[in-house]
């Protein structure tokens, strides 16, 4: 699978200790609504894809006595779809822990496809943050996430 980058000890986007996975695509949405460059992970854009068998994540997540939970996130997890479900069936095969994916997506624009809720339901322990960033909005805590997110039209939800 094409990965940005991949930090195996995260404290910042989810309230237990996390592997981050940058996942190499977008569609700029939350650029394109706001007439402006506001993408906090474009320069993400600039760094070459990393070519990674899902088994290779896998093992270096499960041999991190410190990560409990995963972090899928940008560019855009959603616009990868079949590596970010690959990801997830892998891991379900040998933990439960947290799977958290960061979308720009709303709520709204997953649940009118509904085969990715219905294939992500499958399994326990999946939550998603929803929703663009926009400019100028006062940060607020989410109590799922246990962290501030940037916009007040984000929001996460534990989905199963």
């Amino acid at each position: 699978m094409l990965v940005k980058t991949i930090i195996d000890e995260d404290l910042n986007n989810y309230k237990k200790p996390s592997m981050l996975i940058a996942f190499p695509y977008c569609t700029f949405k939350c650029d394109k609504e706001c007439g402006n460059q506001v993408c906090q992970n474009s320069e993400l854009v600039k760094n070459n894809n990393i070519n990674i068998s899902t088994k290779s994540i896998v093992k270096r997540y499960l041999d991190n006595n410190i990560t409990s939970s995963i972090v899928c996130g940008g560019l855009e997890p959603m616009d990868s779809w079949e590596d970010l479900w690959e990801l997830i069936c892998e891991l379900r095969h040998y933990t439960l822990d947290d799977i958290v994916i960061y979308t720009g997506y709303t709520e709204e624009e997953i649940y009118n496809k509904r085969w990715i809720m219905s294939n992500l339901r499958q399994f326990p322990n999946i939550i998603i943050k929803f929703g663009r960033f926009i400019p100028n909005q006062k940060p607020h805590y989410d109590e799922i996430l246990g962290v501030n997110l940037a916009s007040d039209n984000q929001y996460a939800e534990r989905i199963s």
